[in-house]
């Protein structure tokens, strides 16, 4: 009981800060470099999940790095939801006149798959399940492509 204390309390108090892009029409994006980070962060995401699993298999259990891990993971599973809604919802995926079907249709498909990329996330930080990582990277990868086919910088 003491351990899950001192975890939630450590949760709870080293909760990371989220840093936006700018959000100032700049103009200087880069979206593959973006593309690359939430890659990072899903491998990430997966190593803390083997350790987590390989950790709490051993006897007696390592507590401090299983808490270390899991907080790890969850960062970077924030981080990711960060990037898709700070830099990619609300700064690259424009609003469009919705009597245009096709860029209606488009702007559609590319929410839906942040949509995804989201709610991955969030079941990877809800559980050590990798098939969540597996879909997570799925719908990183279905969204790279639909948005980099339409979306030239």
């Amino acid at each position: 009981m003491t351990t899950l204390v001192l975890f939630l309390t450590m949760m709870l108090l080293l909760k990371p800060g989220a840093f936006a892009h700018c959000e100032v029409p700049c103009g200087i994006y880069n979206d593959e470099m973006r593309f690359t980070m939430l890659e990072e962060h899903i491998a990430t995401i997966e190593k803390a999940i083997n350790q987590i699993t390989a950790l709490s298999k051993e006897s007696p259990q390592n507590m401090n790095q299983i808490i270390r891990w899991v907080m790890n993971k969850e960062k970077h599973a924030e981080e990711m939801q960060h990037i898709v809604s700070q830099y990619f919802m609300t700064q690259r995926l424009k609003l469009v006149d919705k009597s245009n079907a096709d860029a209606a249709k488009a702007l559609m498909t590319h929410l839906t798959l942040c949509h995804e990329i989201l709610v991955y996330a969030m079941k990877t930080k809800q559980s050590t399940d990798l098939d969540n990582v597996a879909k997570l990277k799925a719908a990183v990868q279905n969204f790279k492509g639909s948005y980099l086919k339409t979306h030239k910088h």
